[in-house]
């Protein structure tokens, strides 16, 4: 149920060299060409659109290149070095541009072939040859060119063919500008209010566009609840059905419950289409107001199927975590919300999870649905999911806004590991981390990010770590 943006991925490319060379060396140009034409091949292996400039030889066609890439309203460039090139045609590309710049520094080989290189017994020949290979020597003097000119960028430095640590780093970097693409593009819905005296996940709306783009729809719990009213029995029996197939229902939850949290499912997933909602916030008491208490008391398993088909719910009104949710999620890591429980000092183990909607598409087998009489701190009572994350890798992340306004990431990459968990119908994991439970728990807080927290599956911090970059925000690692 996704919501998908119009607005896909799109990255430049061009490929650099010097004019002046192409009449003293035949063929060195149709072979750098080639070598262009290799790395747009793989990059749209990728999952980005390329537009591709090929070889920019003059700062005549760098300004040209500029202009082209501004309208075609790409994410990021990489910039090709093939040769030697003068930096005036590389700084009129990125400069009209505007976007993160990728330096591939990629050789065509691992090394050139000394031995015949030095028998051709033609020095021009020789270094037409040594010229194909020549691709870091222009590098500092791009980089120079850039920290003067304030922009940023980013090496990728290896071989065109079999070096797949270079063309991981590559793929890495693609993965990150999409999700930053998500972001720019996503629409989150905060539906009701904070939960009062949570000071640490009160947000600054305005910073949250401001750094990652998207919209923020603000959403009156009443909508959902004249939405359930217009909820049809047959509606009702076909998300009962869906929760049986989906979920591993317990005995002890009554028809009437999975029919209300039927019904509140099916209004959620209209609300989501009114908005074209990517992601979402909520919390409200509903006091004092039966029908919005009852919707609320009711959505935990329609938040779940939401969350699970890309579209992720925090509960508590918790903003900052709907966003590291998302960004999660946009990685394909899931990114489910959780927070602290305990510490198992004899496993060395941190046990987190919370209440309400978990990301049911990274759980450990099939997610359990119980009856709770009570919803611990909330108003009243309703189903709820018990699950734990996948066991094995994970990463858990916190978008933390700051005493200064400013918005980073925090990122820590751990083992959800088996044991025995809370069966209290609350999503509840055992979480390893290489420091150890103490030292974890300690460094994490010491950065102040809010109680909650978004999990996903995987050790995908190097790809967090360049979305930080791509976005122009601290990003810290913990473990």
């Amino acid at each position: 149920m996704s919501v998908q943006s119009k607005y896909h991925l799109k990255a430049g490319l061009f490929g650099i060299g010097l004019q002046a060379y192409w009449e003293q060396f035949e063929g060195l140009e149709e072979r750098l060409k080639g070598y262009v034409d290799e790395v747009e091949e793989k990059l749209t292996g990728y999952g980005a659109e390329i537009v591709n400039l090929g070889l920019i030889d003059t700062p005549e066609k760098a300004l040209d290149a500029g202009h082209t890439f501004r309208q075609a309203d790409v994410d990021l460039i990489f910039l090709y070095v093939t040769t030697y090139a003068l930096s005036s045609t590389v700084l009129p590309v990125v400069r009209r541009a505007k976007v993160p710049v990728i330096i591939l520094n990629l050789a065509p080989e691992a090394a050139i072939d000394y031995k015949w290189f030095n028998s051709l017994n033609d020095r021009t020949k020789m270094t037409g040859e040594w010229l194909a290979y020549c691709s870091a020597c222009p590098v500092p003097e791009i980089a120079n060119v850039f920290n003067r000119s304030q922009i940023p960028f980013y090496q990728i430095t290896g071989m065109l063919n079999n070096d797949p640590l270079a063309w991981d780093e590559v793929r890495d970097w693609i993965a990150a500008a999409g999700v930053a693409n998500v972001m720019a593009h996503n629409r989150l819905g905060i539906m009701g209010n904070y939960y009062s005296g949570m000071l640490d996940i009160y947000s600054d709306l305005t910073r949250q566009c401001a750094v990652f783009g998207g919209h923020i729809e603000v959403i009156e719990v009443d909508e959902l609840s004249a939405l359930r009213q217009e909820v049809t029995d047959v509606q009702i029996g076909d998300m009962v059905t869906r929760f049986e197939t989906t979920f591993d229902v317990q005995s002890d939850c009554s028809e009437q419950e999975l029919k209300r949290a039927a019904r509140t499912a099916v209004a959620l997933e209209r609300l989501v289409n009114r908005y074209q909602l990517g992601s979402m916030a909520y919390y409200h008491k509903g006091t004092g107001n039966v029908m919005n208490e009852d919707s609320m008391s009711s959505v935990i398993l329609g938040n779940s199927l939401l969350t699970a088909s890309g579209i992720p719910v925090a509960g508590e009104y918790e903003i900052k975590n709907a966003q590291a949710m998302k960004i999660m999620d946009s990685f394909g890591a899931g990114g489910s919300f959780t927070e602290y429980y305990a510490m198992d000092f004899i496993d060395d183990v941190v046990l987190m999870g919370h209440d309400g909607p978990g990301h049911i598409a990274i759980a450990e087998g099939k997610t359990k649905v119980r009856p709770l009489h009570v919803y611990h701190g909330k108003v009243g009572n309703g189903l709820s999911v018990e699950m734990s994350v996948k066991h094995g890798p994970v990463t858990l992340l916190s978008v933390v806004e700051t005493y200064d306004g400013k918005v980073q990431l925090l990122i820590a990459e751990g083992e959800s590991v088996p044991g025995a968990i809370l069966e209290i119908g609350n999503t509840n994991s055992r979480y390893r981390f290489s420091i150890g439970a103490r030292k974890f728990v300690e460094n994490w807080n010491s950065h102040g990010p809010a109680h909650h927290c978004a999990v996903g599956v995987g050790h995908i911090s190097a790809k967090i770590n360049k979305l930080g970059k791509l976005l122009g925000i601290e990003t810290i690692t913990v473990c």
